[in-house]
């Protein structure tokens, strides 16, 4: 992304917001889930800046703090209009996934955002998921939260707090152990090649949940799929459905996941959260519109 440098004093304004674009991008995707519509905002951001007249551009004593603020702003007026949007959605709505290598190396993603968290916050009114992310996430001040939200700190402060007790109650288990991780990956991945269903039960927690994202556009199930029998047994259907895949490891949302091709072209992408070496979550992006900035 390029900015106006037509005049030496915006060279340096747009020099600084680059060096804060990634951290921008980060607030803007965990409020929406999305990564073209946080580029959007973003966007919309420096426009609102590059307006500004350059006298009152100096009276803005932390700038980050006021991009954070607007983008914010910006993002709760976005995720309104999305949830509105999503209603409509058909089958399970999943984020767009973060590959890292690819756009995740420009947005600055908390550890905390994987996919399964980010479809926890989905859960929460728009001002909860703002205070939360701001508050909790990125640590900014309830009076800067207050801004963003356009409410009182006071406010925030509850907002913030319902927000913590339902993530609390709500937020999946996962495997602090990286290499743990790794390795339920490895043999999840194994399993599916070899369509092996006594491998993948094995594998599964109990009580594991599995989201697919089609958007309506390709073959995935329309509702969650739960238990290991269950799911193993989807996951085998749908393999000898879509015939074999290439598999290739990845980190997805900052913890390690797949990329599924098929013909050469990529299928989906896969996050899963691992708790006590066996798969709790499962989640499957197929949406071929959530997939594009993915090379």
């Amino acid at each position: 992304m390029e900015y106006d440098t037509s005049v030496p004093a915006a060279e340096g304004l747009a020099a600084e917001f680059t060096a804060l674009r990634p951290r921008l991008l980060g607030v803007a995707y965990s409020l929406l889930g999305s990564l073209d519509e946080a580029e959007d905002v973003v966007q919309d951001a420096w426009l609102r800046l590059s307006r500004i007249d350059p006298d009152e551009i100096d009276r803005i004593r932390d700038l980050t703090g006021w991009l954070v603020v607007t983008v914010s702003r910006l993002g709760v007026d976005a995720l309104r209009s999305a949830r509105r949007r999503r209603e409509k959605y058909v089958g399970p709505w999943l984020p767009e996934p973060l590959v890292t290598g690819d756009p995740a190396d420009r947005v600055t993603l908390d550890e905390s955002m994987s996919l399964a968290m980010l479809v926890v916050l989905e859960s929460l009114s728009p001002a909860e998921r703002t205070a939360f992310v701001l508050h909790d996430v990125f640590g900014l001040e309830f009076t800067e939260v207050a801004r963003a939200v356009g409410r009182k700190p006071a406010a925030c402060r509850q907002l913030a707090a319902r927000a913590r007790k339902h993530v609390a109650a709500r937020a999946p288990r996962f495997e602090v152990d990286a290499e743990a991780h790794r390795s339920a990956v490895t043999a999840f991945a194994r399993a599916c090649d070899g369509m092996d269903l006594a491998a993948l039960v094995e594998l599964l927690d109990p009580d594991v949940v599995l989201r697919t994202d089609g958007g309506g556009q390709v073959l995935a199930a329309r509702r969650p799929v739960v238990g290991a029998e269950k799911v193993a047994r989807f996951l085998v259907r749908t393999a000898r459905s879509l015939g074999p895949a290439q598999q290739r490891h990845a980190l997805v949302n900052g913890l390690p996941g797949l990329l599924r091709y098929r013909a050469g072209r990529l299928d989906s992408v896969v996050g899963l959260t691992v708790a006590g070496g066996r798969i709790t979550e499962l989640h499957i992006v197929r949406n071929p519109e959530k997939l594009r900035s993915i090379r």
